[in-house]
């Protein structure tokens, strides 16, 4: 089995915590969209840019509903997410043509959820050599695109 190794994500999670509210729960409240590279908001489901992303264009996707796992949600709510989860990779093919995806849940803490309360969806774009040694020799992961930049680029599609 091989690893993959994330260290430039060590940022992310030895950062203080400024906001305690879960930042799901916190971004759909919110109306601050671009501030929080919300992309779009669906009636059921938002879909956001990672701030600390895995590869450029990786997308968070939640159901507005704090519930800690797919079995918490209503039918309706899980059909929107998926639904919404093919939406963004048509999107992700026609702006930045992948070569492939990860589509990830994590549930739990021990699972690796960053936000254990609140369940969604990792959408990560993938290219053919996307990984270099970089992140390996460096302790750099090397994103090729602004997180603004992203955004711009997705933002005009319908979600």
């Amino acid at each position: 089995m091989r690893n993959l190794w994330a260290p430039w994500r060590m940022k992310y999670i030895t950062a203080p915590k400024k906001d305690e509210r879960c930042l799901f729960c916190r971004v759909a409240e919110e109306n601050k969209d671009d501030e929080n590279y919300v992309l779009a908001r669906k009636a059921r489901c938002f879909i956001m840019l990672n701030l600390y992303p895995y590869n450029n264009g990786h997308l968070m996707i939640s159901p507005y509903s704090h519930v800690e796992s797919l079995e918490d949600l209503s039918k309706e709510d899980r059909d929107a997410l998926f639904e919404t989860v093919a939406k963004a990779c048509e999107n992700l093919r026609k702006e930045m043509e992948p070569d492939g995806f990860n589509i990830g849940i994590n549930i739990g803490t021990v699972a690796g959820a960053g936000f254990a309360g609140h369940v969604h969806v990792h959408v990560v774009p993938r290219w053919a050599g996307d990984t270099n040694f970089m992140p390996v020799l460096g302790d750099v992961k090397v994103i090729s695109d602004a997180l603004e930049a992203t955004y711009r680029k997705l933002k005009k599609h319908q979600f």
